[in-house]
């Protein structure tokens, strides 16, 4: 995999049956972007070359969007993996072709996996419902892709009943569940056992969040840290919320109104000056005042501030990084016009996009921070 804009030998590509995880081809990928993050899908890209019929029919085989899985490698070490949703391919002018991929982790199964029958768990830990709603999927024929976990608690006890009726999607289901107060963060992880050598995909959950790493990372701007952006959002600012849930349809007679939420004004704002800024979120689902208010309490918390999602550009070669980091806490230093009394804090990394080294290119990772 040589050549002028293809990975270098220290990256592969590996197409496997998303089912059985059988290894199908390894092939050249073109032009790569992969991120992965906290609380989204991440996702990869890239162009296949089809250069001679031979090639054709092996990408033929292999890609095949919705059950073929794609890892990607650096040396021994799984840098991401997940599922190709989408391909197409294309002819030039000049009758070249090539085939663009694009996949997203692991977890963009459960947007594709819906909740049949009613689900009901009174008094359990948040991460045991998370693994009974993982269990249904996989249990059904055809639905195991191997996604593994441990037996960890949060020790934060739910009551929740999911209504068939409803046919909920399961990663809304965990979405709503880790989105409330002492609620957590979740994601499947790739990687490989350092053991056997077997490709992993496991669940991950950190209540409230997710934090890895023991040793500190320090980066320097001026230094490994090439660039950075470092947006505030206020857009999305509220300090006074009101959660809407289920409406109650059981009086046909009467006008039907949905369930709301405590109203929750922050009046310590208002009186040092902030403008009065409303915002709502909807959980159509949701038939309980508490687990409402609960939902509600997080919004809120989380509406109050400012968004601030910094974003560092670092130089890999000069400080080795990996996705394994993310929930780890890095301190950033920078010195410049802006923060010329030196900015010195710590962050944690909620996303990292990573672009392989091209020629004329270095390898780099953008990190996408949050204040820890």
């Amino acid at each position: 995999m040589g050549g002028p804009g293809m990975i270098p030998a220290s990256y592969r590509v590996l197409l496997c049956d998303l089912r059985t995880d059988q290894l199908l081809d390894v092939l050249p990928l073109q032009g790569v972007a992969l991120d992965d993050y906290l609380g989204k899908t991440g996702t990869a890209s890239g162009t296949i070359p089809i250069p001679n019929a031979e090639i054709a029919a092996r990408v033929r085989a292999a890609v095949v969007p919705g059950r073929t899985a794609l890892w990607v490698e650096r040396g021994r070490e799984i840098w991401w993996g997940g599922i190709v949703w989408t391909a197409a391919v294309q002819s030039t002018d000049r009758g070249f072709l090539s085939m663009q991929v694009q996949a997203g982790t692991f977890d963009s199964y459960l947007d594709h996996r819906r909740l049949f029958d009613t689900f009901e768990a009174r008094g359990v830990d948040q991460y045991d419902i998370v693994r009974g709603l993982i269990d249904y999927a996989q249990q059904t024929a055809g639905g195991d892709i191997g996604i593994e976990y441990g037996a960890d608690v949060s020790g934060m006890l739910r009551d929740r009943t999911y209504s068939r009726y409803d046919v909920p999607s399961i990663r809304d289901l965990i979405e709503q569940l880790g989105a409330v107060e002492k609620g957590f963060e979740w994601r499947i992880a790739a990687h490989r056992d350092p053991v056997s050598g077997r490709r992993i995909k496991r669940l991950q959950m950190g209540s409230p969040v997710i934090r890895s790493g023991t040793s500190e990372i320090v980066l320097d701007h001026p230094g490994p840290v090439m660039s950075y952006t470092w947006p505030v959002d206020a857009s999305v600012l509220a300090n006074a919320w009101q959660s809407r849930g289920a409406s109650d349809n059981q009086n046909q007679a009467a006008e039907s109104v949905p369930l709301l939420s405590d109203l929750l004004v922050d009046d310590q704002a208002i009186a040092a000056g902030w403008p009065r800024l409303d915002g709502t979120s909807d959980y159509s689902t949701v038939i309980e005042k508490r687990t409402l208010d609960t939902h509600a309490v997080a919004d809120w918390n989380t509406a109050r501030q400012p968004r601030t999602i910094p974003e560092v550009t670092v130089h890999m070669g000069r400080t080795p990084l990996s996705p394994a980091l993310l929930g780890a806490t890095i301190r950033l230093r920078i010195r410049d016009l802006w923060w010329p009394d030196g900015l010195d804090e710590r962050y944690r990394i909620v996303g990292m996009a990573l672009t392989p080294p091209e020629r004329g290119r270095p390898e780099t990772a953008k990190l996408f921070l949050e204040a820890p």
